[in-house]
């Protein structure tokens, strides 16, 4: 219980000192590990409840693919079961209720395996979960249900102060201007992501025209949508217009408007995208396909806010705060006489860039993980997974589509692997779960580099590793290495060797198993 106290006052300390946008992904694993690490088990979940769902912030034993699901009790009854129990919920192995990670734990993972679970509560509102996993059945028998219960309650206070601090956050932003900090945009775990937070953070609440840059795909819009979200103009609209989507010839029109009569084809007035956000925030998207032609208008539009209609003697006034979105770098198109150079400047009054995919590999296995629930639930399946393999082929490539190619990968390849799964089974009888291999993503090999850097570790190369090893098989053989040299510097200690790989003690046991290392018996 030290151990507990100590990973809790730490907690508690980072969420009173640190940036609301920080991940505390560590801290929370750190808690957990020291809740749960002395039990003989395989697998463990801190989950907190939001928006109806089931967000896990600390997860033992389990890729980290599974920060980035969202589990609503409703559709899984073993988590349903867990919430409306008093106190600790124990399943039997027989229970032929589906267990949320299974396929998760282990390629030959079946049914029978101890499995337990106890709600946190505040003043009987359902605020978190707490689950603990075994592979062997009656692993967790002997498990002090008063002091798991006692822990449990202790973890209640924590994640309560959390929640307040959340809301007294989202009040104190609210009054100063912006809105509630609680989007999906929240927790990422890539520095490049949080130091970006941080600054949509600091520009959201102050009516700065921004300047949205980065490659494609990199989810500029959605950044965009959140910097409207937490400004004092979330009540009003937010306008999106694809620039590079308009004809020139309407460009004008669509923007400032025009009245019936003031060109061929003008039936009726029209409202111009400016007009439309006034109050709000007009979201340019692709700026840097405006004609030349157009950009003083634009220009005057910011810099006196008024519009004039096309065909109208009068001007009126609008209050826009424009949000510039575009993947090319118009510092220079303005050196090319592309773009002019004032209203890049009034455009750029505070420039945002989005990194790339491949700067920010720590957040991949979050949004594959929240891709993957999105397409379990498109599909209709139980339980959608990746194989090692494919998670290692995720991270392996460079995506130069960023985000939106990963998204679309993972769509077509779930349905890749549903087909191949119906191909090979008894109609109307599918496999509990549905895995995802490397062969499904259809991944280009050979042709780009990997997204981790492996100059840190040059002993991958050895007596292990032999010329014509694929990924999965170096990986391998990397990680029988790291086990037997940590297992060697402890004289086979395995508490001692799990400390020094950052692991749990029951995950570096099964590892060695699967790995094929010889693992001796739990206590």
């Amino acid at each position: 219980m030290t151990d507990f106290l100590r990973a809790l006052r730490e907690l508690l300390a980072c969420l009173t000192e640190r940036a609301p946008d920080a991940s505390l992904a560590g801290e929370w694993d750190a808690l957990l590990q020291a809740l749960v690490g002395r039990y003989p088990l395989d697998a463990a979940t801190l989950m907190v409840m939001e928006d109806g769902a089931l967000q896990p912030v600390a997860v033992l034993g389990l890729p980290d693919e599974v920060r980035g699901r969202r589990f609503e009790p409703a559709q899984h009854p073993r988590l349903a079961a867990i919430a409306a129990h008093p106190g600790v919920c124990r399943f039997p192995t027989d229970s032929d209720l589906p267990d949320p990670f299974d396929g998760l734990l282990d390629e030959d993972l079946n049914q029978v395996h101890d499995c337990l679970g106890v709600a946190l509560c505040d003043e009987g509102r359902l605020i978190g979960l707490l689950t603990l996993d075994a592979l062997s059945a009656g692993a967790l028998r002997d498990l002090e249900e008063a002091e798991l219960l006692a822990a449990a309650e202790l973890l209640a206070v924590c994640l309560r102060l959390a929640e307040r601090l959340a809301e007294t956050r989202s009040r104190l932003s609210e009054v100063l201007g912006g809105e509630a900090s609680g989007s999906g945009l929240q927790h990422w775990s890539s520095p490049a992501m949080q130091r970006l937070m941080t600054a949509v953070d600091l520009v959201a609440p102050t009516g700065m025209n921004v300047l949205l840059h980065g490659e494609t795909g990199v989810g500029k819009e959605r950044v965009a949508r959140e910097l409207h979200r937490r400004s004092a103009r979330s009540g009003g609209p937010l306008v999106q217009v694809n620039c590079a989507a308009l004809p020139e010839s309407l460009i004008e029109s669509a923007l400032f408007g025009h009245r019936r009569g003031a060109f061929s084809g003008a039936v009726k007035d029209h409202r111009g995208h400016f007009e439309m956000a006034d109050g709000g925030t007009l979201m340019l998207d692709e700026v840097g396909e405006l004609p030349l032609a157009l950009q003083p208008k634009l220009l005057r539009v910011m810099q006196e806010g008024e519009i004039q209609p096309l065909g109208s003697e009068q001007a009126r006034r609008v209050d826009v705060r424009v949000i510039a979105v575009t993947n090319r770098d118009l510092a220079a198109e303005v050196g090319a006489g592309r773009f002019r150079e004032d209203l890049y400047h009034r455009l750029g009054v505070f420039p945002l860039e989005v990194p790339p995919l491949r700067e920010r590999p720590e957040d991949i296995p979050l949004l594959a993980g929240h891709f993957l629930e999105d397409n379990r639930v498109r599909l209709g399946v139980a339980n959608l997974r990746f194989a090692p393999e494919a998670q290692a082929a995720l991270l392996g490539w460079h995506w130069p589509g960023n985000v939106r190619e990963l998204e679309h990968v993972l769509a077509r390849a779930a349905l890749r692997a549903l087909g191949e799964q119906e191909a090979l089974t008894v109609p109307g009888q599918r496999a509990a779960v549905l895995r995802i291999d490397p062969g499904h993503l259809q991944l280009p090999r050979g042709d780009a580099p990997v997204a981790a850097d492996t100059s840190a570790a040059p002993g991958i190369v050895g007596d292990e590793t032999e010329a014509g090893f694929g990924l999965r098989e170096a990986t391998e053989a990397f990680q029988r290495r790291l086990i037997r040299d940590a297992l060697a510097a402890h004289g086979g200690n395995w508490a001692a060797a799990a400390r020094d790989l950052a692991l749990d003690p029951g995950n570096l046991h099964r590892q060695a198993r699967r790995l094929g290392l010889k693992s001796r018996p739990r206590d």
